[in-house]
């Protein structure tokens, strides 16, 4: 089995990486200068075990590879890019017959649940991975992981449910590496539980901060996510069932020598990408809102404003939570 990252930054990077320390088969794919100095330099990860630098197999795209049919596609990149690649990928011929789209599996390690729905339309083999993996991308050619024992929690099932061997077949490769893939029939009430999490993510992009000072905003803005799941029955796993299945597995020691990075809207945002995935976290809070009936001022008020700053390409932490909570009171 040969793990194919498409998008190797900070998560695939990682998840890359660890793969390869453990002797799994690996191709990177990323773009511009990542890709550059990966291919030059190879992958530098760093861990509370250390620096390792993985000279792997990289690529820019699908037409630079042959794909094989042991071929397992981990589609990382960020939601906004995921027609892109997904229809870039998808059509791409296999060895023995058939394309990506009609015979290799697809898992999307992503936040958010968006991008599932988008690869059903083009892949028959569709899995979801709900990722709990502290990284960062640290400049081309770099990312950190700072979880300890493990760096990090990837639960895996079929899309839209159940599971199967391929599924059990990518866990156990996965689980090499020093991560926890566990193998769930109810996959997506985990990557709901994460997209409450992730709602947090435009504040600390915003503002900056993540912590006492902003609670309330982030609170409001989870109860708010909370309250749309429900009008909609969608499922999602509880915080105590969380904090029960991660345990102590994921841990960030703050002598681990890894410095603790920002959230990934945030490292959108310092990047100046230009994009930033908030329609898919906070947007889809307001779409199911929209949809049930439910007012979404939080979340609304989020969307709009980490587009403002990825559109105007403003500095992240540019605006104050009193500033940020204000825009939120008017609006609701």
């Amino acid at each position: 089995m040969r793990y194919v990252i498409i998008g190797a930054g900070a998560v695939g990077g990682s998840v890359g990486g660890r793969l390869a320390e453990a002797g799994q088969d690996v191709v990177l794919v990323a773009r511009g200068a990542h890709h550059a100095a990966l291919r030059d330099h190879g992958l530098r990860l760093t861990t509370p075990d250390g620096t390792r630098t993985h000279r792997l197999p990289v690529v820019d795209g699908p037409d630079a590879l042959d794909l094989r049919p042991d071929d397992v596609l981990v589609l990382s990149v960020k939601t906004q890019d995921s027609t892109a690649a997904l229809d870039a990928w998808s059509a791409r011929p296999v060895a023995g017959g058939g394309t990506a789209g009609e015979v290799l599996p697809l898992v999307c390690a992503q936040n958010g649940v968006e991008s599932e729905r988008l690869a059903l339309r083009r892949f028959r083999h569709v899995y979801a991975m709900c990722v709990w993996l502290p990284a960062t991308y640290v400049e081309p050619g770099a990312v950190s992981a700072g979880g300890a024992p493990y760096t990090g929690m990837l639960h895996l099932g079929r899309y839209p449910s159940g599971t199967d061997g391929t599924a059990a077949a990518i866990a156990a490769g996965i689980e090499k590496g020093k991560l926890l893939a566990p193998v769930v029939p109810d996959v997506m009430r985990w990557k709901y539980a994460k997209l409450l999490a992730n709602l947090a993510n435009a504040i600390e992009a915003v503002t900056g901060a993540i912590g006492e000072e902003s609670w309330e905003l982030v609170r409001r803005a989870t109860a708010e996510g909370a309250a749309v799941l429900d009008a909609a029955g969608i499922a999602y796993a509880g915080p105590e069932e969380q904090a029960e299945t991660r345990g102590d597995h994921i841990t960030f020691a703050p002598d681990s020598g890894v410095e603790r990075g920002h959230g990934s809207s945030w490292q959108s945002l310092s990047r100046g990408t230009g994009t930033i995935e908030a329609d898919y976290l906070n947007g889809e809070i307001a779409l199911l809102g929209r949809a049930h009936g439910v007012p979404t001022p939080v979340n609304d008020t989020l969307q709009r404003t980490a587009n403002a700053f990825a559109r105007e390409h403003r500095a992240p932490g540019s605006m104050s939570v009193a500033e940020l909570a204000a825009l939120i009171d008017a609006a609701g």
